[in-house]
């Protein structure tokens, strides 16, 4: 069932749940206040005749005009004796006049039904000093009254069917311009699916809820963003693609000369091998890095745990000095600075970028830590070649190389840096790149000290 039909049905059926019970209140309370002023009225008119010096006397009770002057149309009157006879009457409807005659010592009001019809009717005894001669009886048939509830039921009912009818309009044309958007956008998702096009939805109506434009606003962002990852995607395999295209056709060439001339040419064939075993290893780092960047594309890439930064850039230092025959300098504001993170990754982080140092910079290389307001800085400074400032913004991009013919000759693919910020970015860090040309480039990292 649609979310259309579930809010219209709902609303329907709760709308005629309060009506029903509104309708009952109405009725029963028109005919409580209706049948109290009925009991006050004749209240009043028995209050009124037992004023009467002749019925206060009891005297000429069968008197034929007692009772006229007190008699309506609506109305019988009559005065029992103890023996249940009737001494005096006035009244001439057929229903009342079947009503039976019985003799009640005590004030009695009530209430009883004939012939589908209510009566109304009050009963006083009549004295003649301490002794009860004969008792008062006056009847009102509430034939009026029905009709008027009758009236009323029937405009309750009138009314009740016209309020769910205009609901049911109301609802489906408000619950329509409520799911628009969203139909708009299933709409617009069977297309997607169908075209395989991302597109947006446009959002004309001023007059859409605050939710549904934050609804519509968020799928438009989402699609953006997948706009985005998909182009990206596109890029990352046309630069895959190009950059596995050259060692693949070096090595294709060279295997096709070796099969050529290689056999009997003892130079060819040591310059074709070194060039395989070059390019081969260039193709096997290459995949390397692109199966590293897949894997740390994962949100459970990283593993956490409490590590001290400055023995793993100690460890790292004395490794890598080693292994280049580079000074590498680690200065520290204390002997222990502790953070939550992925202490290989940190460890992967570094060697990326005192790597890059390493390799284009001939001067010793200074790393910096500091722990400042729960932030813990980490500088890699070198005095190389530098990077001009319009390469700056895109130093993190897969497979962008500054100096494109400088970094073949490194041995780089352009993949390295990209590994590195989305280490940053996993460890909700940030990374600040200052160079100049010609005199060194100093990165900054800033992670927050986080406890386990």
């Amino acid at each position: 069932m649609t979310l259309r039909k579930r809010f219209t049905l709902f609303t329907i059926f709760w709308l005629i749940f309060i009506l029903i019970l509104f309708n009952i209140f109405v009725y029963f309370y028109v005919i409580k206040i209706t049948t109290k002023s009925e009991e006050e009225v004749i209240s009043n008119k028995v209050n009124l005749m037992l004023d009467n010096p002749r019925i206060q006397s009891g005297r000429g009770l069968n008197s034929p005009d007692l009772l006229n002057e007190y008699y309506n149309v609506n109305e019988m009157i009559r005065i029992i004796a103890p023996n249940n006879r009737v001494v005096n009457i006035t009244g001439s409807d057929p229903l009342l006049q079947k009503l039976p005659a019985t003799f009640e010592v005590q004030h009695h009001t009530g209430m009883i039904s004939q012939s589908g019809e209510r009566i109304l009717y009050m009963r006083v005894p009549l004295y003649e000093g301490n002794r009860v001669i004969a008792m008062l009886e006056v009847n009102r048939i509430l034939d009026e009254l029905d009709n008027y509830l009758q009236v009323l039921v029937a405009a309750l009912s009138v009314t009740t069917g016209g309020a769910i009818l205009f609901a049911i309009f109301g609802t489906y044309w408000f619950t329509s311009r409520l799911t628009a958007p969203i139909q708009q956008m299933v709409n617009t998702m069977r297309e997607i699916d169908r075209s395989g096009k991302l597109r947006q939805i446009e959002l004309h109506s001023r007059e859409e809820s605050a939710e549904l434009q934050q609804l519509v606003r968020a799928f438009n962002q989402m699609i953006e963003r997948l706009d985005r990852t998909f182009a990206k995607q596109k890029q990352f395999v046309a630069d895959a693609s190009h950059e596995l295209k050259t060692p693949l056709t070096v090595i294709s060439s060279y295997a096709g000369m070796l099969k050529r001339w290689g056999r009997d040419d003892e130079s060819l064939r040591n310059e074709a091998i070194e060039a395989i075993d070059k390019e081969s290893h260039r193709l096997q780092n290459l995949t390397k890095s692109m199966l590293m960047l897949a894997e740390a594309e994962q949100e459970d890439w990283l593993r956490q745990e409490l590590f001290d930064v400055v023995q793993v850039v100690d460890e790292l230092a004395t490794m890598l000095q080693t292994t280049f025959e580079r000074p590498i300098r680690v200065k520290a504001m204390s002997k222990v600075v502790r953070m939550v993170g992925d202490k290989d990754k940190i460890r992967q982080l570094l060697v990326i970028l005192l790597d890059n140092a390493i390799k284009y910079s001939k001067d010793p290389i200074d790393v910096t830590i500091t722990l400042v307001r729960h932030i813990v800085k980490i500088e890699v400074k070198d005095k190389g070649m530098g990077i001009p400032e319009n390469e700056i913004p895109h130093l993190f991009e897969r497979f962008y190389r500054v100096d494109g013919a400088r970094s073949r000759t490194t041995g780089g693919v352009g993949l390295g840096l990209s590994i590195a910020k989305r280490i940053v970015d996993l460890h909700e860090g940030k990374v600040d790149v200052f160079s100049l040309p010609d005199l060194g480039t100093t990165i900054t990292l800033q992670f927050k000290q986080r406890k386990q």
